[in-house]
């Protein structure tokens, strides 16, 4: 104990927080039946066959819930009028650019970290996780083993269960 209380210490002297911080973000979108241009994309990856979901952006749920849940980190809300203005203004639909802008606000610290849990009825989740995972291992430079993805159908229980929509949590760890 007295060795932690010194780590502590020291690394508190050298202006540096002691402690890893975890973020919660959630996210969740309709889905769009009527429009038949638009790509379903989760966690960066496309889902050929299925309809897309509502949004401004590609309305990348888990992107946005990670975004979320890095701005619970950082306290610098990204979705909303930043990610508009990127939307907007600039063009960006693509919702990684959030997650890249919701980074720059870490500093020095990183994610080493990440789990995700998506629910809905539609598309199944559990073929496309090592994709996911791969992906979301290089934006979020972690290696794939520090990112756990779960899927339910919540029973039916909800609108995302009943297949209207697709709803996720994140939560993050992230190290000083």
């Amino acid at each position: 104990m007295r060795q932690i209380k010194q780590k502590i210490y020291q690394l508190k002297s050298a202006g540096k927080d002691a402690f890893m911080r975890v973020g919660i973000g959630q996210d969740s979108h309709r889905f769009d039946f009527d429009d038949k241009e638009k790509k379903l994309v989760l966690g960066g990856v496309i889902f050929e066959g299925h309809a897309p979901l509502k949004g401004n952006s590609d309305a990348d749920v888990i992107l946005h819930s990670i975004t979320n849940a890095i701005s619970g980190v950082t306290c610098v809300n990204i979705l909303g009028e930043i990610s508009d203005k990127m939307c907007f203004e600039e063009n960006i639909k693509d919702s990684s650019y959030y997650v890249k802008e919701a980074m720059k606000y870490l500093g020095d610290s990183r994610i080493i970290h990440l789990s995700i849990s998506i629910e809905c009825k539609t598309p199944k989740i559990s073929p496309k996780i090592p994709e996911i995972r791969k992906n979301l291992s290089n934006l979020l430079n972690i290696p794939e083993n520090c990112i756990g993805i779960t899927a339910t159908t919540g029973e039916g229980l909800t609108d995302f269960g009943k297949g209207l929509g697709i709803q996720v949590f994140s939560c993050i760890t992230v190290s000083p």
